[in-house]
């Protein structure tokens, strides 16, 4: 379309924002000033109709919820009347345009009166289908961000297995050993004698230890008493002396 300047030269070529191609919404006489809605319009234009909703979804403003809306009917009025894919869609145009100011009075001092203008605006959002190049790109975009997080996840999965197979290998190791069974002395004694070096063991054997074992406790046993016996005439002697 053709649109004359303001200074009445040469026609300038473009298209006017709201005889832009595409799915539109509007919302009219909304109880909010333009200038409002315009500062959360600013935040979604040209942004694809996904990224745009979570803008608004996220957004701390009063407007953001009413333009979340208006958006939402623009997409719907894609799919159903015009065939669309939602993912496909971006907001080629949005703005607010003045509505009706209502006017009300207050009272001030003095008997007077001050004016009070409630604002209203016209709300008007566009949505189109992405070029394919643009669509292209954000299909590559997410089918590799799809890939680096199946990568994460096999990763993660194996790094578990590992240390699971690891565990159990380290487990089986100790169990086969068999050390923890026996004391420490007994495994390390080196005059343990056992049928394999000195033949089988017969009773006597065991008989011979055991008495072994009482002769030297008996005299063991003499040579303390002789040492008291001593020590006990030598402080007689010389209380004696």
């Amino acid at each position: 379309m053709l649109v004359k300047s303001a200074q009445g030269g040469a026609d300038v070529a473009g298209v006017k924002t709201n005889e832009r191609e595409g799915t539109r919404a509007v919302l009219r006489h909304h109880r909010m000033s333009a200038s409002k809605v315009r500062q959360v319009l600013n935040l979604i234009r040209d942004k694809d109709a996904v990224t745009a909703a979570e803008i608004l979804a996220n957004g701390d403003r009063e407007a953001a919820a009413v333009v979340g809306k208006v958006l939402a009917s623009a997409v719907a009025n894609a799919v159903h009347n015009d065939g669309l894919d939602a993912e496909e869609l971006f907001v080629s145009a949005c703005y607010a345009d003045e509505g009706s100011t209502l006017k009300r009075w207050r009272p001030r001092a003095r008997g007077r009166a001050t004016r009070i203008r409630k604002r209203t605006s016209h709300i008007t959002i566009i949505v189109s289908r992405m070029p394919d190049e643009r669509i292209a790109r954000r299909r590559a975009k997410q089918s590799a961000a799809g890939a680096q997080r199946s990568r994460r996840v096999a990763g993660s999965r194996s790094g578990g297995q590992t240390a699971t197979t690891s565990t159990s290998t380290a487990a089986t190791a100790t169990t086969d050993t068999g050390a923890e069974a026996w004391p420490q002395d007994a495994v390390l004694a080196d005059d343990v004698i056992t049928e394999t070096e000195a033949g089988p063991l017969e009773e006597s054997d065991f008989d011979a230890d055991v008495t072994d074992e009482a002769t030297d406790v008996t005299t063991a046993d003499e040579e303390t008493d002789g040492d008291s016996a001593k020590n006990t005439d030598g402080d007689t002697a010389e209380e004696k002396g």
